[in-house]
């Protein structure tokens, strides 16, 4: 996959690259020099539906497949991600323009995630509760449902992928998958390494197009659930369909995290993991920092070594080495996150580093850049420190201790991750206790869960119950059957030794259990 080639995004339908007529193109940019680079098409419902056929037909002999054997996929398929592991970084890097360092961080992870799902042979296992009543034992069985759909964002194309697909497949359930139609090019590249393989036709299909293909999903019989990393908004909606419909929904939706500074920080600490949780992925990401909380003792301090170091970032091209943070996704995203910054500066916050109109090299004078931007002296009610901007753009808040802090991230609607800066225990252990987040980081900037533990908010950022990864993402994509056993020797108690035949029921008892006895 070089940078210089045109694509025409195909959808991956029975295991055949599909390329879609009498249908909309969309133009797929590069966002590092706003050059169309491809076109995306927005499918057909008749596309779609051939995508859910196809899945269905996959999962009886896909989840009757030897659970051995379903893993031996998993292993093959990190095996070739590891192969092609720079690969899919440029895809990554090309058309979501996250810095190509950060994109080969997401593959790295994707493989960790697929290593984790391996251990699902150990994590799937029922259990079994003997002698309930005399000869009866029951036993709890983890099933596969049958056949999902999952809607990828534009800003991890490979991390979503690695959350819902390992997993759903290797539980025993068939996938339909719908990427970003901003960052299509990686799962173009992992259709390939799928065909290459040798997974079975139809288990994983790949769609493309807007919203119209994941509509066709939520009343479909043949889907039994959905999954999305988006908006709220999006996810509400979703939840909403889906709920009338009796479908499962895993639903990861938006944030606005909190970076809590105690007077205690240590500082060089504290400013590495500012850099890399406020402007890695140009801040689109659901666990950016984006909002410093200072105590009074440290605020000044706090100001000064941030606004120093923002104003070292180097920004550019996302495959240039010596640039920290590429740019944004679109124009359009470029434009809004600029419309917050005039906000900010009208609602009376001081804009103490402006990042619109940085500087970059004559190459990429058309992309869609936006810099550090950073604002003091904010009130938390303001725009800026309750909407997720979705860009580098930070807000300064003072605080007076740590219980307004955690007062503020308690108020938010949302709920997604929230960090402190300390070596206090006490603040340390009141924090994760109290800050309502459904992941709390410790003198860590982005507290994302390692591949082994659950990912996921609370409150409007997770629309539904299971969050991704781990237990949790097991616990999505199989349902419990419970079995009554009773087991009794070939002459049981109501049968007739000599002559076979049934004797009649016992005589009628006061209490009469409801359940096996």
């Amino acid at each position: 996959m070089g940078t210089n080639e045109f694509y025409r995004i195909q959808n991956l339908i029975e295991g055949e690259w599909i390329e879609e007529k009498g249908v909309e193109y969309v133009p797929l940019y590069n966002p590092s020099t706003g050059e169309i680079i491809g076109e995306v098409p927005r499918s057909s419902k008749e596309t779609t539906l051939a995508a859910i056929d196809s899945s269905y037909r996959a999962y009886d002999e896909w989840r009757n497949l030897p659970i051995s054997k379903r893993i031996g996929y998993l292993f093959e398929i990190r095996k070739t991600m590891e192969t092609h592991e720079e690969e899919l970084a440029v895809a990554i890097a090309l058309d979501q323009a996250k810095h190509i360092s950060e994109a080969r961080g997401e593959v790295r992870r994707v493989i960790e995630i697929i290593e984790s799902a391996c251990g699902i042979p150990a994590l799937i296992q029922g259990e079994t509760l003997e002698m309930i009543s005399p000869n009866i034992n029951a036993r709890v069985i983890r099933q596969p449902l049958g056949v999902f759909g999952g809607i990828a964002p534009f800003n991890f194309p490979a991390l979503v992928f690695g959350w819902f697909i390992p997993y759903a497949i290797g539980v025993g359930n068939t996938f339909v998958f719908k990427p970003s139609t901003q960052s299509p090019l990686f799962m173009q590249k992992m259709g390939v390494l799928l065909n290459e393989i040798g997974l079975p036709k139809g288990v994983v299909n790949i769609v493309h197009g807007n919203r119209s293909v994941p509509e066709a999903w939520y009343d479909h019989p043949k889907i039994a659930g959905v999954c999305l990393v988006g908006s709220t908004g999006t996810a509400k909606k979703i939840a909403e369909a889906c709920g009338r419909a009796g479908k499962r929904t895993m639903l990861l939706g938006g944030a606005k995290n909190y970076l809590v500074v105690m007077e205690d920080a240590q500082m060089d600490i504290f400013i590495e993991n500012y850099l890399h949780s406020c402007y890695g992925s140009a801040g689109q990401r659901c666990l950016s920092g984006s909002i410093v909380a200072a105590v009074p003792e440290i605020y000044e301090q706090v100001v000064e070594n941030i606004l120093e170091v923002s104003k070292t970032v180097k920004i550019g091209d996302a495959f240039d080495p010596e640039i920290y943070m590429g740019p944004v996704i679109s124009a359009d995203a470029k434009k809004k996150i600029e419309g917050y910054i005039e906000v900010g500066i009208k609602e009376g916050a001081n804009l103490e580093l402006d990042g619109r109109n940085p500087k970059v090299a004559e190459k990429n004078k058309n992309g869609y850049f936006v810099g550090p931007t950073v604002f003091t002296e904010v009130d938390p009610k303001m725009t800026i420190a309750t909407d997720e901007i979705f860009g580098p753009v930070v807000s300064i808040v003072r605080i007076n201790d740590l219980d307004e802090a955690i007062q503020l991230i308690r108020n938010q609607a949302v709920g997604n991750g929230a960090c402190i800066f300390t070596q206090n225990l006490y603040y340390t252990e009141k924090f994760i206790s109290d800050a309502n987040a459904g992941m709390v980081g410790v003198n860590v900037g982005v507290c994302a869960p390692h591949p082994y533990l659950p990912f996921g908010g609370i409150k409007d950022s997770l629309v539904g119950t299971d969050k991704v990864q781990g237990k949790d993402g097991i616990n999505f994509f199989t349902q419990n059957k419970i079995a009554t056993v009773r087991y009794a020797p070939p002459t049981g108690r109501f049968t007739d030794e000599g002559d076979k035949k049934i004797k009649t029921a016992p005589e009628s008892k006061d209490v009469r259990s409801c359940v096996a006895s």
